[in-house]
């Protein structure tokens, strides 16, 4: 995992400010599939942040694999919603769509 890059770290001072981090490590996990391109964070930062990633240009095939997830874990146990406020988090700034979308490129000669 730590090779991988897919640790994640003690929360920062606004997560400890709040107690999000009073029984570090203990009720965290990593769960990946055996390709490593998705992984499912447990008690980070939220309850679950789910991360679909690989290598290569398919971004197609990265949401594919992301929504059928949220499409299955959705149907064991539902997200919070609010009307005005959208899917309900624990950090407030992931509020909303709760989604983030991160693409890493390499550019030649830069």
């Amino acid at each position: 995992l730590i090779d991988d890059h897919f640790l994640f770290k003690e929360g920062d001072r606004f997560l400890q400010a709040a107690n999000a981090c009073r029984f570090w490590p203990s009720g965290r996990g990593i769960y990946h599939n055996e390709n490593k391109t998705f992984l499912v964070w447990c008690n980070e930062e939220d309850h679950l942040r789910l991360i679909s990633m690989q290598m290569g240009g398919d971004l197609g095939q990265v949401y594919r694999r992301l929504v059928s997830a949220v499409n299955d874990i959705e149907k064991r146990v539902p997200f919070s919603h609010h009307d005005r406020l959208g899917f309900l988090t624990f950090c407030p700034t992931n509020l909303g769509t709760t989604v983030r979308a991160s693409v890493h490129i390499k550019v030649p000669k830069l």
